[in-house]
């Protein structure tokens, strides 16, 4: 699904609306009803298509070379698709989205930006498996992803706190159907849950996160699954889903928990076991924590969720405000006064990072087309 990333015209609309639900049955309709929303209607943030400077993506994986926010030319949307292994229906499904903004705006500049590029400089420890090293030589290693957030929740939590980010410690939890936690010091992130793909970690709406590999391959023997079997099983019928019986998305788990539905409990428990056991991960390996951050759809929504995965930290010295909890305005400090580890919630601002970094990109590459008084009017596409 695609999103708009708004920008303030010179003369702004008599009625503002950022978010429309759009009907489509193929990707390109889509895309081309959210351009269109772009300048016509309700929705309108430029004045015409011709307004449009650059067109931003998401882009799940940069595999081991692409590092960096980039310019998609030829050579890097090859690279791209050089990867697609590592995470197939992400990344056709995003290379899909390049070239139906290139049919349809034609030579305006696009821009990839990587989940995986925070998380590029972690330390080979945090980085290789412990299988044989020709994996690593091979590419397989773990890379993270909600780099993007991870990285504005890094910088956003410095502004909160009133510090550099680099001098902080933090844990950064992105709970969402996706979910990863990170340990950042210095600025950039030393570790996370995620690893080779996506499937990693912890415990997601559908996904389930790290299992014993032995499973797999008893699965393998004694049931006679192969691999795209396992793939989906993993991917699609586990996490939240497959514990409960009822539903990926944490509010129905409460709802049924309020019920009284046992599974449904069950789900809720090893979730937040699992987010714990990661904090506490994370902040051995930082050397403790200053500040823990909670974000996206769970962790900026889901009081319970915060509350259970914080409880059993007080020897952290982590002390939750439970009134600021329960009703938090967003980009807030919710521990107690005399805590002495933050809790910080944070919006998850993806589509205003990828359009920074659209800026940042065209900015310093056609500086005679730039103005102190009018950003480039960027779309972002955010998987």
């Amino acid at each position: 699904m695609a999103r708009q990333f708004r920008v303030p015209l010179d003369e702004e609309p008599p009625r503002a609306v950022l978010k429309e639900r759009i009907q489509g049955s193929s990707r390109e309709q889509v895309i081309q009803s959210l351009l269109r929303s772009a300048w016509d209607g309700d929705t309108r943030a430029v004045r015409s298509e011709s307004d449009i400077d650059v067109v931003g993506h998401r882009v799940v994986h940069g595999g081991p070379h692409l590092a960096d926010p980039v310019a998609i030319t030829p050579d890097v949307h090859a690279e791209i698709q050089g990867v697609s292994a590592f995470a197939p229906l992400h990344i056709q499904a995003e290379l899909e989205g390049v070239n139906i903004i290139e049919k349809i705006l034609g030579d305006v500049p696009q821009v990839a930006v990587f989940d995986t590029v925070f998380h590029q400089q972690m330390p080979a420890a945090a980085t290789v498996y412990p299988g044989p090293y020709e994996w690593f030589k091979k590419g397989i290693r773990r890379y993270g992803f909600h780099g993007i957030n991870h990285q504005y929740c890094t910088v956003r939590a410095g502004q909160l706190l009133g510090k550099n980010p680099k001098s902080l410690k933090l844990v950064i939890c992105h709970l969402g159907n996706g979910c990863s936690i990170s340990a950042v010091q210095h600025g950039r992130s030393i570790d996370t849950t995620m690893g080779f793909t996506p499937l990693d970690g912890l415990m997601m709406g559908t996904r389930s996160g790290a299992v014993d590999p032995g499973i797999l391959t008893h699965l393998m023997h004694e049931d006679g699954l192969d691999g795209e079997q396992i793939d989906e099983l993993l991917n699609k019928h586990s996490g939240l889903l497959g514990i409960s019986g009822l539903s990926s998305d944490m509010r129905d788990i409460l709802a049924a928990i309020r019920q009284g539905h046992e599974r449904a409990q069950l789900a809720f428990d090893i979730y937040i076991h699992r987010i714990r056991a990661a904090i506490g991960a994370m902040a051995a390996v930082l050397g403790g924590v200053d500040a823990v951050v909670f974000t996206a759809g769970v962790g900026e929504n889901s009081p319970e969720v915060r509350s259970a995965a914080c409880r059993g930290l007080e020897f952290a010295g982590l002390q939750l405000n439970y009134t600021a909890n329960e009703t938090p305005t967003l980009d807030q400090d919710i521990a107690a006064v005399d805590s002495t580890v933050r809790v910080l919630v944070i919006r998850a601002e993806e589509d205003w990072a990828i359009a920074t970094e659209c800026w940042k990109l065209t900015h310093s590459q056609r500086p005679q087309q730039a103005s102190a008084n009018r950003p480039a009017n960027a779309v972002v596409r955010a998987q």
